[in-house]
This record gives structure tokens, C-alpha cells and sequence, in this order.
């Protein structure tokens, strides 16, 4: 055997591990530390512990607070563009059909669903908004997720869930 090639070995090394537990082992090193150990460890415990020495735990869950928070502002916004006070304009009729809404004095989304509600010849009686302004009205609104009286909600089947 050649010399001065090998570490020097240490029969009595010391190994620390974070939890407290301490033991002697033959080592190249006199003095080991760890951070889990059979006495810590998840699997030898049966403790539901995450060990996460690299911060990939802290990682996952800040990505998964941030796609929470964007999914809620995304509600947040989708609830807001179905509000009935919003105004009429927002649904872009045209010039022609919301000055002539304007002037019966429906001015929300929430008014014309009211007068929808009234039955079609309500609006259609309108001077200016004919069967055409009349379609699009409803596709408009029908686009942005409102319910008009004389729809039909469609029924979920068991064990289906309904799209956010």
C-alpha cells in the first residue's frame, strides 16, 4: 500500500443530525451533520411530514397561491362583464339601436332583460329597433352569459360538474 495516498480515518466520527439524535460511526471526516435521520425521517416516523431542504415545496405552493389568486381575478372580471348595471353600450348594438334604447329610457343591461321579460313587441314596438336590433340584443347578451327570459337552462347529468 502506498503512502500518504488515503484520508485519514476516524473511528469515532460523530453524526449530529438537525432533529437532535446523535450516534458514532467510522468516518474520513471526525464530525458529520445531517438533516434527517431514521429518527425524523417521513418514512420511518409515519408522520405526514413534507422534507424540503431545497425550498421546492415553498416554490410549488407560492405557484399554486399566484394561480389561485389569478383564477379569482378572472371570476372577479367574468362577473363584472355579467352585471346587470352595466350599460348598454357595452353590448356595441350600434349607434342607431342604443340611441333609440336610450330614448325609452333603457339605459342597463338590466333594463332590457326587464323589458325583455315584458315579451318581445315591447322593444320591437320601439321605433328604429326592429327584429334585427332585436337578434342581436339577445346574442349579445346570451354571448355574455345571461339567462333571457324564455330559455331554457340546460340540465347538468349526473357526475358531470358545470365549466367555471
Amino acid at each position: 500500500m502506498k503512502k500518504e495516498i488515503h484520508p485519514e480515518y476516524y473511528p469515532e466520527a460523530q453524526v449530529v443530525c438537525a432533529c437532535g439524535n446523535s450516534w458514532t460511526v467510522g468516518a474520513t471526516v471526525p464530525m458529520i451533520r445531517t438533516d434527517v435521520c431514521s429518527n425524523c425521517h417521513p418514512f420511518f416516523t409515519g408522520e405526514q411530514r413534507i422534507v424540503d431542504t431545497e425550498g421546492q415545496v415553498d416554490r410549488f405552493l407560492s405557484r399554486l397561491r399566484r394561480r389561485d389568486e389569478m383564477l379569482a381575478e378572472e371570476r372577479a372580471r367574468r362577473e363584472a362583464e355579467r352585471s346587470p348595471d352595466l350599460p348598454i353600450a357595452v353590448l356595441e348594438l350600434g349607434g342607431r339601436a342604443e340611441t333609440v334604447l336610450k330614448e325609452a329610457g333603457i339605459e342597463t343591461i338590466g333594463d332590457a332583460l326587464e323589458k325583455l321579460a315584458e315579451g318581445d313587441e315591447t322593444l320591437t314596438d320601439l321605433r328604429g329597433f326592429g327584429l334585427k336590433s332585436l337578434a342581436t340584443l339577445k346574442k349579445r347578451l346570451r354571448a355574455r352569459g345571461f339567462v333571457l327570459p324564455g330559455d331554457e337552462i340546460p340540465e347538468e347529468e349526473p357526475g358531470e360538474e358545470a365549466n367555471e
